[in-house]
């Protein structure tokens, strides 16, 4: 009798993995899937739902986070310098890797004159940083629990009150507090301790390279 009949596992099934169009293309052009890289990290791909700025999803079945293998490895330093601060925590990530085919989709549908959109929205024919695979959207999250610690607005939250610019501002106006301000400090200490930049106007957004490096070293996903 073989071992595996020894072990009473011969009529169970091998698993197939399912993986839809859109995903095998983000595979096709080299990404990682950052679960792979870091597998206590959560992913909550927004934009596979309609709790988004747009109230549209645009990914479909796709619920992994592509990133481009560099910047997901720079990931995985950020969640290695969050274990140190703190070990109860986790990174809860909302976008990684947007394809230029879903920018257009975005800008298409966002009911905007053409010459106020890119105040909400990359125009696609420049690209953005997400669409290079080198930008990512997050926050922080209990491990335990999955539930994302409270950084004082939801994310998509188009306003001040999510501006890391205007936090001075808006604590003392009462729309975000001190705890908000913490999380956030933490968040931003160990991302930008992994090589990433935030931005002015969204404390959950990170660049991994400027756009003109991004250039240099990797083409648009399309």
């Amino acid at each position: 009798m073989s071992p595996s009949l020894d072990r009473g596992v011969q009529n169970v099934p091998a698993t197939v993995a399912v993986v839809g169009e859109l995903e095998q293309r983000l595979l096709d052009a080299g990404l990682a899937n950052v679960q792979e890289v870091i597998p206590e990290a959560l992913v909550e791909l927004k934009y596979s739902t309609t709790d988004n700025f747009f109230g549209m999803d645009v990914y479909g079945d796709l619920e992994n986070a592509y990133l481009q293998p560099e910047v997901a490895q720079m990931l995985k330093t950020a969640y290695d310098l969050l274990q140190q601060q703190n070990a109860e925590l986790t990174l809860l990530v909302y976008d990684g890797v947007r394809p230029r085919s879903v920018q257009w989709i975005l800008w298409d549908n966002l009911d905007k004159p053409d010459s106020l959109k890119p105040l909400y929205v990359a125009d696609p024919r420049r690209g953005s940083l997400h669409n290079y695979g080198v930008a990512v959207d997050l926050t922080l999250a209990n491990k335990q629990t999955g539930e994302a610690l409270d950084l004082g607005t939801h994310y998509d939250f188009f306003g001040y009150p999510a501006y890391p610019d205007r936090e001075d501002q808006m604590l003392r106006e009462g729309k975000i507090t001190q705890a908000h301000i913490q999380n956030r400090e933490l968040l931003r200490e160990v991302m930008s301790g992994a090589g990433f930049s935030g931005i002015g106007s969204e404390w959950w957004h990170f660049d991994a390279f400027t756009r003109k490096v991004a250039a240099e070293k990797f083409e648009i996903v399309e």
